[in-house]
């Protein structure tokens, strides 16, 4: 599979980049967004990634395109990165969340079922892997992972039988692993999709702590936007897409007030965006007929009001044990 830059028009449109601004590709993957953003302006633009082999791939690009600035870290510390590289503000950021085809398509890392490999998924290469929470995390607390991040309806029986199975033999690669979960739940039964989709799916968000970095990305990006400055987010599933939805909703002041039923909200914090479109923006069809990935996409943006940053924490929405805190069981 190659690299599509899913819905880049609407990405462009979004941004709207211009001659002498700075914008940051939050999660740079191939640079598919990053190197049109450069092409439509005569701007400066920080690739972040977390993932080592994405940022060697911006490093080549760079060498011709100076204007690139590859940075290697979380895009949940957006602001970090760009203060110790001496940005003070950006015009734009861009955020496209979740895993890139580079990862899934490389059977090493560990990210699909569809080829055999070592049950890692982790993006930044670093900490526990998926094969340490498969084989180490109490029963209770799996279930939790694979009902809230994969929204899957049988992980009470699915983390029991994994649990059961590992105690014989420890998981150690993909194919392993989603085929005992298919057994799990009785095979596909006629299902398009394979049943440990949604599995992978909770493993691999938990693995990278991806709603945490998403929380973090959002509330990072405000600081760092200047007035008049766009965030846009392209999201590929319903957790992420709710998370993004709240946090335009809140920080344009959409919430609304009390009604008869309940009290009437306190006045928050000013508005720190308006929104660019009230719904989230869908691909095409004709996207969508060339590249089926993009089905799921949607993108939702804001431009930076002159308010200042919230500095209430951007809430996932979840409550799973947060992985630094684990406490493995043998």
């Amino acid at each position: 599979m190659g690299h599509f830059p899913v819905m880049l028009p609407e990405v462009l449109a979004a941004l709207q980049p211009a001659d002498g601004e700075i914008h940051v590709d939050g999660t740079f993957g191939g640079g598919g967004y990053a190197l049109r953003v450069l092409e439509a302006a005569d701007c400066q633009l920080y690739g972040i990634d977390r993932d080592l082999d994405a940022i060697t791939r911006a490093e080549k690009l760079a060498e011709a395109q100076p204007r690139l600035i590859p940075l290697l870290g979380r895009f949940g510390d957006l602001d970090a990165l760009l203060l110790n590289a001496g940005v003070e503000h950006v015009h734009g950021v861009m955020l496209d969340i979740g895993v890139s085809s580079f990862q899934i398509d490389q059977a090493g890392r560990g990210f699909s079922f569809m080829r055999d490999g070592p049950l890692d998924m982790r993006m930044g290469q670093t900490g526990p892997s998926a094969a340490d929470i498969v084989n180490h995390m109490p029963e209770v607390e799996l279930v939790s992972v694979i009902r809230q991040l994969g929204e899957e309806r049988q992980a009470r029986r699915i983390a029991r039988v994994l649990c059961e199975r590992r105690i014989e033999k420890p998981f150690e690669a993909t194919l392993d692993l989603a085929e005992t979960v298919e057994h799990a739940v009785g095979g596909r039964r006629g299902k398009k999709t394979h049943p440990a989709t949604l599995t992978f799916q909770a493993i691999r968000m938990y693995v990278n702590d991806e709603l945490g970095e998403l929380a973090r990305g959002l509330a990072a990006a405000e600081r760092m936007l200047l007035p008049g400055g766009r965030l846009v987010v392209v999201t590929f599933h319903s957790l992420e897409d709710r998370l993004v939805k709240r946090f335009f909703r809140e920080r344009s002041g959409g919430m609304g007030g009390g009604s008869r039923y309940m009290p009437e909200r306190a006045q928050g914090p000013d508005a720190t965006f308006d929104l660019i479109s009230r719904k989230a923006i869908e691909p095409s069809e004709d996207e969508i007929s060339t590249n089926p990935r993009s089905r799921s996409a949607r993108l939702r943006a804001g431009v930076r009001t002159d308010a200042p940053s919230w500095t209430t924490p951007v809430e996932t929405g979840t409550n799973v044990p947060p992985l630094n805190e684990l406490e493995m069981v043998s």
